[in-house]
């Protein structure tokens, strides 16, 4: 008889079969470590005089969060490093979205960039983001060389959670806090199945998906991996362009006040 995970369920061959293994840092290490780097980014934004207000796109509010911003800082990167870690279950697919998100940050910075003064004049940290996104770009294109359905090479926590991490900063750093929701959708979705999933069986006694997270769902559906991956990736672009749409619509005034 196969073995089981926790909830219960089958447990799987391969990548899914890697992950019963305990080596690696423990859960309460990781978010120690995440609280010391969301430590240093809420250090150095509160010496950059970053406004404590998140701006909400379409009803063009500001929400006054104060002390509060800088808890909001530690969820972000807490929980966009462990979205895209439960994303990694897929060839390509944690490698493939992030991609397409971090080339969205990229591009919003440009535009910023190129907005944000006269020639020789303008705000070179929109720059200096483009850049360092450009150059995430590269080395997760490459990586996603060898990662593609069938992998040679595996992303694991160090790749996935430093993705997470960099969507998350370039969020608080340009200030656009609710659209890391539009533009890591696909991990908010990950996360989400995964919470779902472990508080109906825990509490209801029953599963909404097949298997979480809803990766596997749709695998124990019998797509297969190239499937999911190319359609995750089409969900993930029209997301981000969604995100895009609204950041070119309604940040520029943002800024300005």
């Amino acid at each position: 008889m196969p073995d089981s995970t926790p909830d219960g369920q089958p447990e799987r061959s391969g990548r899914l079969a890697a992950r019963k293994s305990f080596a690696g840092l423990s859960w309460a290490i990781t978010n120690v470590v995440l609280g010391l780097v969301s430590g240093g980014v809420a250090y150095v934004t509160y010496h950059r005089d970053f406004q404590t207000s998140v701006y909400l796109p379409v009803v063009n509010g500001k929400v006054p969060l104060s002390w509060a911003w800088y808890l909001l800082v530690f969820l972000m990167i807490a929980g966009a490093s462990n979205a895209v870690n439960l994303t990694d279950g897929l060839d390509g697919l944690a490698a493939g979205t992030g991609v397409i998100a971090v080339f969205t940050f990229a591009a919003m910075a440009v535009i910023a960039w190129i907005r944000s003064g006269a020639p020789g004049h303008r705000n070179d940290i929109y720059l200096d983001l483009a850049i360092v996104g450009a150059a995430l770009i590269g080395a997760t294109v490459g990586f996603l060389w060898y990662n593609a359905w069938p992998a040679e090479v595996f992303m694991g926590d160090t790749g996935s959670m430093a993705i997470g991490g960099a969507l998350a900063a370039f969020a608080i750093v340009m200030k656009v806090e609710v659209l890391l929701l539009l533009i890591g959708g696909i991990f908010v979705i990950e996360a989400l199945s995964v919470i779902i999933q472990v508080l109906t069986f825990r509490y209801l006694h029953r599963r909404v998906f097949l298997m979480a997270p809803i990766h596997h769902h749709f695998e124990m559906k019998a797509w297969s991996e190239t499937k999911i991956m190319v359609r995750f990736w089409i969900a993930c672009a029209m997301l981000c362009a969604l995100a895009f749409a609204l950041y070119y619509r309604y940040y520029f005034e943002f800024f300005r006040s």
